[in-house]
């Protein structure tokens, strides 16, 4: 049943990945008016004049210092200088056209997104203010400590060991900007792996008997026993913090690095497997045992999470609201508190 529900959820994400990439429609910027698209594009033209001759420059000082290098010769450094010239002053003709003809229509009091006129944008344009794009993609790595407990219980009275039992996550977000031309709001999605590892106290592992699953002493002296659950779930998330706006001939970009940030949502999706390690000695042999059963556990996950932090790092929480394991059992919820690495 694992093995059928991993391949669902799989086969889901990959869809939602082309789907993303594929296609964006855009109708166009209709809360502005005439006058006000006017100006945006009259920005637009000096931006792109800029941005060329900025270009044109990088390009010089390149070829000068290939010149300089003795890789080529100073004469065919002046070619070259022409022809990049020639290229740039072609892109700020062909480039401004496109402007000048739109700023004729707004003239006549008409634009190519009015009306019915709506279109269609596979990848992006570079005239559009959407040009970098409203989604964002990250690579998701969180790991810290990781804990279960009975409802009223403390951590201290933990059947696990505090600082043995530790968590793993690793996952691709998407991150969209919910308003347009604002960024203080962004919805965080994603699928993410998670590897949940509880290390039992008192020389205690698990033990399966029908439904139930408690924990019994081990008959001998165990270096090491673990318990780890290994989820597959889709994390979503509000995320509030400042950005800062970027401008150019492309278009607008906002940019969230060392920036303070708050992220609050939770994660749902299915338990895809538990293992149980233990190590110990006998007669000065070292023994390892990988036992591998169903536990009782849930197949259901869900829970509640956040993350506070700045820039790239943040302190990170999780609660599995689902308990660890299913009816007949006691009701034991996962924690994890630890570090969160999103990067772009």
């Amino acid at each position: 049943m694992k093995t059928i529900i991993s391949y669902v959820v799989f086969s889901l994400f990959n869809l939602a990945v082309a789907n993303a990439q594929m296609v964006s429609i855009h109708n166009g910027n209709e809360d502005m008016s005439n006058s006000e698209k006017i100006e945006d594009l009259e920005k637009r033209k000096e931006n792109i004049v800029a941005n060329e001759k900025e270009a044109l420059k990088k390009e010089a000082e390149k070829i000068n210092q290939q010149a300089e290098n003795g890789e080529i010769t100073w004469d065919e450094a002046e070619e070259l200088k022409k022809e990049a010239a020639k290229k740039h002053a072609l892109n700020i003709e062909n480039r401004v056209a496109i402007i000048d003809n739109r700023l004729e229509l707004l003239s006549r009091g008409e634009d190519w997104h009015e009306g019915t006129s709506t279109y269609v944008q596979v990848g992006r344009n570079e005239d559009s203010e959407d040009y970098y794009a409203r989604t964002v993609s990250e690579l998701v790595i969180a790991a810290g400590l990781n804990n279960a407990l009975l409802e009223g219980q403390s951590i201290e009275d933990s059947d696990f060991k505090i600082g043995g039992s530790r968590f793993f996550e690793i996952g691709w977000a998407w991150k969209t900007r919910v308003f347009k031309k604002s960024n203080w709001l962004r919805l965080k999605y994603g699928l993410s792996f998670q590897f949940n590892g509880l290390k039992p106290t008192d020389n205690r592992y698990y033990v399966e008997d029908g439904d139930e699953t408690y924990l019994v002493e081990f008959e001998e002296d165990l270096d090491k026993s673990k318990f780890r659950m290994d989820n597959l779930v889709v994390p979503v998330h509000f995320e509030f913090g400042p950005s800062k706006r970027y401008e150019s001939a492309k278009g607008v970009k906002f940019v969230t690095g060392k920036m303070f940030k708050v992220g609050l949502g939770g994660y749902a999706g299915f338990n895809i497997g538990e293992r149980q390690k233990l190590k110990y000695e006998i007669d000065g042999d070292n023994k390892k045992e990988k036992l591998k059963n169903d536990y009782n556990t849930n197949d259901v996950i869900y829970g509640l999470s956040g993350y506070i932090g700045w820039g790239d790092t943040s302190l990170y929480a999780k609660y599995d609201i689902n308990t660890i394991f299913s009816d007949a059992n006691p009701e034991l919820n996962n924690i994890s508190l630890g570090i969160r690495f999103d990067l772009d």
